[in-house]
């Protein structure tokens, strides 16, 4: 089965923000309470055709298959009272919306593609991402641990047609060196005398989540009155979990915590079982242009240092580099995939526009980019491999059709599961679509 929801992360962005036009709305499906619109899948269908997808006649059909799936495997998570957390649903938001504006280049610049603020987008996405995250707990136990073989891999492939060899995108895999500014003693007491007072204030009676709505600088809870939901200790990074979960009382306010994000106070709110609600205000040191001008000169020296050829590009990342990528010898990560190959939907322009001179092993020269926190820094990249559009082939893309064989045996082991859950569920599917070519025959009862 074609599963387009699982896939399109993209699609399910834009598709929040768009309605289609000049249509009559009407139920078009129905899975156990669970309704489908024309709407929706009118969306889906524009949104594909936006983001260029294959298109056919039968498009719209596997559109509503593929909802009618996320509906049933929704509707059994239901029955299971499998439940996914705020923070859960909060940091996958962040990751798919961390992925869109790597891609369009900046938060603002997603905010004016959208016509919307990042809550506002958030705000329009979660209970779809909710609803999502569920389904695929529930696919997640249908599966289970399955693996392919080497052996299989190969059968897999042998037995596609020649038309249906999957064509591999153009990608690169990439290193990189990130020279972060650093943030002055000065900047940060600021921000540390600013976090005093505004606890002070709240000490004094005045209403912490006012006061997170006002000053903090974290989008996904500042308009929540700083509110993160119920979470767990391995939830949060340590520095701010150590503090939070040794608050006692309700409304007590934690002293400033420094983390990775910035400068923190933190209330706690309520305390269930090993989980626990918190609001918190956070404040980031700003970069300042001689921080980042000085940044800059010792990028041009690493530049200089790697252009004399006395020491590696992985040695100068150990030596030098102090992004998130040092651990991983500078190399570039997909957050989607979790390998290294990077297409140009998960590169920003800053990133593009250094690889596109470059040559397999050369390095760019310095430029300014933003790290996955948006925060200004200066890199030097390197052109690992630059692997051009062509059909997939063992030799080549082995990772790529092993992971197209899992799917392959993945999606027969939930075609049978769901031939055998519509036996319990009310389904229902409009006459309009009665006639479509469903992967699984069941849908139509």
């Amino acid at each position: 089965m074609k599963r387009i929801f699982f896939i399109s992360i993209l699609t399910l962005l834009v598709g929040a923000s768009t309605h289609a036009q000049g249509i009559i709305d009407k139920i078009v499906g129905i899975v156990g309470n669970e309704i489908i619109m024309m709407s929706d899948i009118e969306n889906q269908y524009i949104q594909m055709q936006s983001q260029q997808m294959e298109i056919t006649s039968n498009t719209r059909c596997e559109i509503l298959e593929d909802m009618m799936f996320q509906k049933l495997l929704y509707v059994q998570a239901q029955k299971d009272s499998i439940e996914v957390t705020p923070k859960e649903v909060e940091t996958e938001l962040d990751r798919r919306l961390s992925i869109f504006v790597n891609q369009i280049g900046s938060e603002q610049k997603l905010e004016e593609y959208f016509g919307k603020t990042i809550k506002a987008i958030k705000d329009d996405l979660r209970s779809t991402i909710e609803e999502q995250m569920m389904a695929q707990k529930v696919q997640q136990k249908i599966i289970g641990d399955t693996k392919v073989t080497p052996s299989e891999v190969t059968k897999f492939f042998e037995s596609l047609p020649a038309d249906s060899v999957p064509t591999i995108e153009a990608y690169y895999e990439l290193s990189e060196i990130v020279i972060k500014p650093e943030v002055s003693k000065e900047d940060k007491d600021k921000v540390i005398s600013e976090l005093n007072k505004i606890r002070e204030r709240i000490l004094n009676g005045e209403s912490f989540s006012t006061m997170a709505v006002l000053y903090s600088e974290d989008p996904g809870s500042a308009m929540k009155g700083g509110e993160l939901g119920f979470v767990s200790k391995t939830d949060l990074v340590p520095e701010f979990s150590q503090v939070a979960f040794n608050l006692t009382s309700p409304l007590d306010v934690s002293p400033v915590v420094e983390t990775e994000y910035g400068f923190h106070i933190i209330q706690m709110i309520e305390k269930r079982g090993n989980m626990m609600n918190f609001r918190h205000i956070l404040m980031k040191p700003k970069v300042s242009m001689e921080a980042l001008e000085a940044a800059d000169k010792k990028a041009n020296e690493v530049y200089e240092i790697l252009k004399s050829d006395t020491i590696s590009f992985i040695d100068a990342v150990k030596k030098y580099s102090n992004g998130d990528s040092k651990g991983s010898d500078g190399k570039v990560m997909n957050p989607y995939y979790g390998d290294a190959h990077m297409t140009d939907d998960f590169l920003d322009p800053y990133t593009k526009m250094a690889l596109s001179s470059l040559k397999e092993g050369e390095f760019s020269k310095p430029f300014l980019s933003s790290d996955n926190r948006g925060i200004r820094v200066i890199k030097i990249v390197r052109l690992d491999l630059d692997v051009k559009e062509h059909k997939a082939n063992l030799k080549d893309d082995y990772l790529t059709l092993q992971r197209a064989a899992l799917d392959d045996k993945n999606s027969k082991l939930v075609d049978e599961w769901v031939k055998d859950k519509v036996k319990s569920v009310y389904i229902k599917v409009d006459d309009e679509y009665k006639d479509c070519n469903f992967n699984v025959k069941c849908w139509i009862k």
